[in-house]
């Protein structure tokens, strides 16, 4: 991953909801201590086990959070996209990277070194609860991972991830970022050969409507909480 020569604008840091609460003045502070850095396609941001030295904001692009073997079996704990942040938590208990953080395409990400972010925590009450707003919802994720794979069957499993995934396109639900059958598998525990049974059973079942890279979901696909 390289740093990139041009300075970070207050522009760009006031676009990202975690320095939005941030008066001008100490925007204009965290210019000079942000690195900007672009990463391609398959770039280890961060790697199982690491020390966890920075925060990462991203501009653009998606990253996997991701946990793997020796064998080479993976699974997809989580989907990152621009907006979100992650490395807070080796920050906050000095613990190592419990799993590694990979592009899944060309990125532009913000880098925020561990004194400058625990120094911009202190000054900024906002910050705060953004950071521990993002904790909250990434246990409430895990909690409904766990009980996903504990409760529901593939078919179950699969609905509930494109659920998840979806948001509201003009009064549909839609699964806009591209989800290959591989990443579905690896994030609900199943085949890829499973979850393209699945998918095309959804599909014949009138549930969801796949449109090119985007999945349409209709409403008899909803779940009981």
């Amino acid at each position: 991953m390289s740093a990139m020569a041009a300075t970070v604008s207050t522009t760009v840091l006031k676009s990202v909801p975690l320095f939005a609460s941030f008066p001008d003045e100490q925007l204009r502070m965290l210019a000079g201590v942000v690195t900007r850095r672009s990463a391609p396609r398959g770039s280890v941001i961060m790697g199982a086990g690491d020390q966890i030295d920075s925060l990462y904001i991203v501009i653009s692009g998606r990253l996997k959070v991701m946990m793997g073997d020796s064998e080479g079996k993976e699974v997809i704990l989580s989907l990152i996209g621009p907006g979100e942040f992650f490395g807070e938590m080796g920050l906050i208990d000095d613990s190592p990277r419990s799993a590694s953080v990979v592009t899944i395409e060309p990125c532009e990400l913000l880098s925020l070194s561990k004194r400058d972010f625990k120094k911009s925590l202190a000054e900024n009450f906002e910050m705060c609860m953004a950071v521990m707003r993002g904790l909250v919802r990434r246990l409430r994720e895990a909690d409904r991972k766990i009980g996903s794979l504990a409760l529901l069957d593939v078919y179950g499993r699969v609905a509930r991830l494109l659920l998840d995934m979806s948001e509201d396109v003009n009064g549909q639900n839609m699964v806009t970022r591209r989800l290959p059958k591989q990443d579905i598998a690896k994030m609900i525990g199943a085949s890829r050969e499973m979850v393209s049974r699945v998918m095309k059973d959804l599909q014949l079942g009138g549930y969801i409507e796949v449109r090119g890279s985007t999945i349409v979901l209709r409403d008899t696909i909803l779940l009981p909480d």
